[in-house]
């Protein structure tokens, strides 16, 4: 059962399981030895639904924020939290779903704030959304989402560089 303080894996460099600790315990000493998935929804005019989270989300409240994203619990796949984050957060059923798996990023590496796997899935429809997780969404080209950054817009940590990453043609 998914808890808000669900207990995670701590990997070593190559992303090997080492040990356990507490979600809440990870943040407080500032680990990024843990691992994550996150969601592109891109549309056929190359548009990225970018959610805002919730105000009393723990972490960046109100922020702009991948279109799904979530911690890889202890004992799952990297695509077990796929499939399960994308039901929470999105409604949207993995075996009814394409997704490309875009890459694996690491903190060392990449800068990013944890070990992760990042997916793409197309569709042109807007996701029914989890309400408790986001407030708002956007439909937008990674141009247009930096637009919104260089005018103060504040975003998830990992949100710009992924993009950059896998979307930012420069």
């Amino acid at each position: 059962m998914h808890t808000p303080d669900e207990l995670l894996d701590l990997v070593d460099d190559n992303d090997n399981v080492i040990g356990q600790k507490r979600r809440s315990e990870i943040y407080a000493e500032n680990l990024s030895n843990f691992r994550v998935i996150n969601v592109f929804i891109v549309n056929s005019q190359g548009q990225i639904w970018i959610p805002r989270r919730a105000a009393n989300k723990r972490i960046f409240p109100s922020c702009l924020d991948m279109s799904v994203g979530g911690h890889v619990e202890t004992g799952e796949s990297y695509e077990d939290a796929l499939k399960r984050e994308l039901q929470e957060e999105v409604n949207i059923n993995l075996n009814q779903a394409q997704y490309t798996h875009l890459g694996h990023l690491t903190p060392k590496e990449n800068g990013v704030s944890a070990f992760m796997n990042v997916y793409e899935i197309k569709v042109d429809q807007t996701p029914n959304y989890n309400e408790k997780d986001f407030t708002e969404f956007f439909w937008l080209t990674p141009e247009e989402l930096f637009g919104k950054i260089k005018n103060g817009e504040k975003t998830k940590e990992d949100l710009p560089k992924l993009v950059k990453i896998f979307y930012r043609k420069n």
